[in-house]
């Protein structure tokens, strides 16, 4: 790809399949308190393309940054890391 710098990537896990080539995954990161410096667990949800309907809720996915494909959808799924139960 001439011209771009490298695509986001991030890991998290599919909860929902309900939409067509649609999942939704919920990515989770640690952050630290800026006052009590205690690590607190943060959680987004994003929507995320998946061309093939092959994912299912428990999944862990790796995730790729995209082009806008709908009106929420800017990820895409580049592999399923392991299957849920």
């Amino acid at each position: 790809m001439k011209g771009r710098g490298m695509r986001k990537t991030m890991v998290g896990t599919v909860v929902s399949d309900r939409m067509d080539k649609t999942v939704v995954v919920v990515v989770q990161r640690l952050v630290k308190h800026p006052l009590y410096q205690k690590y607190i667990r943060k959680r987004k949800r994003y929507k995320v393309d998946d061309e093939k309907n092959d994912c299912h809720p428990g999944d862990r996915v790796l995730l790729i940054e995209t082009r806008p494909l709908s009106r929420e959808k800017r990820w895409r799924v580049k592999e399923i890391l392991e299957r849920g139960h």
